[in-house]
């Protein structure tokens, strides 16, 4: 039998979800925001830094038996804007979506800043994505955040847990 030049890295799987294109290095980060910790039993795959026609270099996660939502495919998007989602059904994909930042974004994170009705009356906190630029901004007091310091924050919240 011969082999092809381009092999695959991790075998196809069964069921379950197929994160593509996620720039190079943020699988992990990926991973964390989804709540995945490898402690869950189910069969995770992650290759790092392989070779991309679109990005010169990418991450893939597989995750068996896990159908992501629509809410954490939007969490997806805010690590990974590039990335595309394949549900995969007895080894077909069945579904294939391209990320997208969500317009409001809540429940991830309080908002930083201290004197923040959200901090102090039990409200949620919403963040309005700004289309103008990589910006995020609290509904209710209207700090703005870049969102490498929203991600950042997001991250650091879902490490205490």
């Amino acid at each position: 039998m011969k082999t092809s030049i381009r092999e695959l890295i991790v075998s196809k799987i069964k069921d379950g979800t197929v994160i593509d294109h996620i720039p190079a290095g943020k699988a992990f980060e990926v991973l964390k925001v989804l709540g995945i910790t490898g402690k869950e039993g189910i069969r995770i795959a992650v290759v790092v830094n392989v070779e991309s026609s679109k990005l010169g270099k990418k991450d893939i996660v597989k995750i068996e038996n896990r159908f992501l939502s629509k809410e954490e495919t939007d969490i997806v998007a805010l690590i990974a804007p590039t990335a595309t989602i394949n549900i995969v059904k007895n080894f077909e994909v069945v579904e294939k979506r391209k990320v997208s930042i969500p317009k409001y974004i809540s429940k991830l994170i309080k908002c930083p800043n201290k004197t923040c009705i959200t901090r102090h009356e039990g409200i949620e906190t919403t963040f309005e994505t700004l289309d103008s630029s990589l910006r995020v901004k609290c509904i209710y007091c209207g700090i703005e955040l870049s969102y490498t310091e929203f991600i950042d924050l997001i991250l650091k919240e879902l490490s205490k847990s």
